[in-house]
């Protein structure tokens, strides 16, 4: 069934979900075709389309009509398995290089989220209200996204009596992921083209066909079923390690599991000189990751911007103004002003004031059009999965030490 009562809400069962995402998809690819802007500076089909359908969504329950909620559940797989096929197509020496980068990436992230606060303090003192709203509209709620920003903003209720802390980091954190998808993608393409970047040519060995705007694939029956059940292997067993983990009082990201099964079995094939075609691997990922941004970007709770205006705007362009500078003249130069670098600082501008997902998304309008980047989607999914939420954390508890 499609349509599933729940309570006061609607909820969108999974068959629904999937069709809107695919809508919304093919409505992205279309419009970004026909405008050149929207091209040119490499803004995610999933964004274009994704966000006229949350609008809708959105307007349908501003007039009352109806309270829309969507079943997620088959998002969530969709990026575990696209996390596999990451695990395959990772070889150790790229791994090693991302180890420098993802090093590099971490102490970038601590001195960045202090600086987001930092901006956010300052702000709300320039507008006359309480410094812990900056850090609502800073490292809370941009890099922490709407569970962070939820749980941050139900305890500053409690113990600070913030008003409306709640609905104001939710405000924040959907601002932040609309933002992080628009100009993510447009800084990073600014930095290939004025400093000339192409992949390097091991990269290009991951794609059969090469093209502006799209990707071609040679697949034959064999190889998909090879490449499906290898997937399959990181899907099950990673979901088993996942459980054990967690029996034991160990949370990690579940894609995490998957994707570390996905290298041991990639790089154990190669120690057996074993060969397999990753084109089947790298198209089910291209599909999963897509499929995953679609469904992300039509549940985005777009109604709970209807009262970000203001100063609320004042700080989201500032934000979006640091993180861009940020990358440009810190990230992209530490990380060594190559082609990675600049696939890398796509995805951090999409997750600093985002999510992990929005950074996925900057990256893949950049891969699709100028080349695969492995070493980005190692160092910005891990440092998303649970670095960058760490030292959040750890930031916000240190400057609430001084209230």
């Amino acid at each position: 069934m499609a349509l599933l009562m729940d309570d006061d809400a609607i909820l969108v069962g999974t068959p629904a979900a999937l069709s809107l995402a695919i809508v919304a998809l093919w409505l992205g690819y279309h419009i970004n075709k026909r405008v050149p802007f929207l091209h040119h500076y490499n803004i995610p089909a999933a964004v274009t389309g994704g966000l006229p359908i949350s609008l809708i969504v959105a307007l349908i329950e501003a007039a009352g009509l109806a309270q829309l909620r969507f079943n997620l559940e088959l998002r969530d797989m969709l990026l575990i398995v696209f996390f596999s096929t990451i695990g395959l197509s990772a070889k150790f020496a790229q791994m090693l290089e991302g180890g420098k980068a993802l090093t590099i990436m971490l102490v970038l992230a601590v001195v960045f989220l202090a600086a987001q606060n930092l901006l956010g303090t300052g702000l709300a003192n320039m507008l006359g209200e309480d410094p812990l709203y900056g850090l609502i509209g800073g490292s809370i709620s941009l890099a922490g996204g709407h569970g962070t920003a939820l749980t941050w903003g139900q305890m500053f209720e409690e113990h600070f009596e913030l008003a409306n802390a709640s609905s104001l980091g939710l405000t924040f954190a959907t601002a932040g992921l609309i933002t992080g998808g628009l100009i993510g993608g447009p800084v990073a393409a600014y930095l290939i083209k004025r400093h000339q970047l192409q992949p390097p040519a091991e990269n290009l060995e991951l794609l059969s066909v090469t093209a502006s705007t799209s990707r071609t694939y040679v697949l034959h029956a064999e190889s998909m079923l090879r490449a499906t059940f290898m997937i399959a292997i990181c899907f099950g067993l990673g979901a088993l390690v996942y459980d054990w983990i967690a029996d034991r009082g160990i949370r990690v990201p579940a894609f995490l599991t998957a994707m570390f099964l996905g290298i041991v079995i990639t790089n154990g094939m190669d120690l057996f000189k074993i060969n397999f075609d990753k084109n089947p691997v790298q198209f089910i990922g291209d599909i999963s990751l897509q499929l995953f941004l679609g469904m992300s970007l039509i549940s985005l709770p777009l109604l709970s911007l209807q009262g970000a205006m203001g100063g609320i705007m004042l700080v989201m362009m500032m934000q979006a103004l640091l993180i861009s500078a940020f990358t440009v003249f810190i990230v992209f130069p530490l990380l060594g002003r190559d082609y990675d670098a600049a696939c890398i600082s796509a995805g951090f501008i999409g997750m600093g004031v985002g999510a992990t997902p929005v950074g996925i998304a900057n990256m893949n309008a950049i891969t699709s059009r100028f080349g695969p980047s492995p070493k980005a989607y190692l160092v910005i999914p891990l440092l998303g999965a649970f670095f960058i939420d760490i030292a959040n954390a750890l930031l916000v508890q240190l400057i609430l030490g001084f209230y």
